[in-house]
């Protein structure tokens, strides 16, 4: 199963924790690493089971699940800018009267009104959790949509895609004949989405390329290997340092 996929299904309570546990082991949501169940793993001169070692992995390398989901980009969220701002400052354990000094906006009363404001959001957000939950029992029609990867840098109709519709692109555009090669990069933006998803399967998740192992991979697909890199970073499945001398897999 795919981290995006993961991400999106798994129950609030893991969403707060930062992992889940999928048959033998736990693997991070932030980022996809994964820790085997029944090994135990050095940290400093400390050993750790399994998942207090995936724990102390989100505290060191995301900071926290609050700041990681935080981060994520206003369509995942539904946060203004402003609202982003405040709970982060609530985050932090400031009180109404430092959030309203810092924010320099009105009065504490001002802030407690956003708090409302903010607590209102989170009641719709349950009925609305239920009211979806409660579809699913009965919406035998719905169709199953590809999971929109959280690395996604912009959110529009190019991300409306049922499984069966990237099952057919992806046989129309790496036939057969072609051994798995891409018959040519599509121009439609939904169907170069499919594509691209289709080629960074191939990229090792924990695995930093430089430009010309990265190239080769990606020469091994298509012969414009220079115009399927720049979309895939384009479309935030790749990032890299600002130099271009390294690129990865981002989650």
């Amino acid at each position: 199963m795919e981290l995006s996929e993961l991400f999106w299904n798994v129950s609030i309570e893991d969403l707060k924790c930062g992992y889940t546990e999928v048959l033998d082991s736990y693997i991070c949501l932030l980022c996809g690493k994964k820790v085997e169940k029944g090994i135990v793993y050095p940290h400093g001169d400390i050993l750790y089971e399994s998942e207090r070692f995936m724990r102390i992995h989100i505290e060191e390398s995301h900071q926290s699940v609050f700041e990681s989901l935080i981060e994520l980009d206003k369509k995942f969220t539904g946060l203004t800018d402003h609202q982003n701002q405040l709970l982060r400052l609530f985050f932090q354990g400031k009180n109404d009267t430092e959030v309203q000094e810092e924010m320099g906006i009105g009065s504490t009363s001002t802030i407690r009104h956003h708090r409302f404001a903010l607590k209102e959001k989170e009641r719709q957000a349950r009925i609305f959790l239920t009211i979806m939950e409660l579809l699913k029992e009965k919406d035998k029609h719905a169709p199953t949509f590809v999971p929109v990867p959280k690395s996604a840098r912009m959110l529009d109709d190019r991300y409306n895609i049922t499984e069966e519709e990237q099952a057919e692109i992806v046989k129309k555009y790496f036939p057969s004949e072609m051994g798995g090669r891409l018959k040519k990069f599509p121009l439609r933006e939904k169907q170069r989405l499919v594509v691209l998803r289709e080629i960074v399967k191939q990229l090792e998740s924990e695995r930093i390329y430089d430009e010309k192992e990265l190239n080769q991979v990606l020469l091994d697909y298509y012969d414009d290997y220079a115009l399927v890199r720049r979309y895939l970073i384009e479309y935030g499945f790749l990032d890299r340092k600002a130099d271009g001398s390294q690129y990865w897999f981002k989650k």
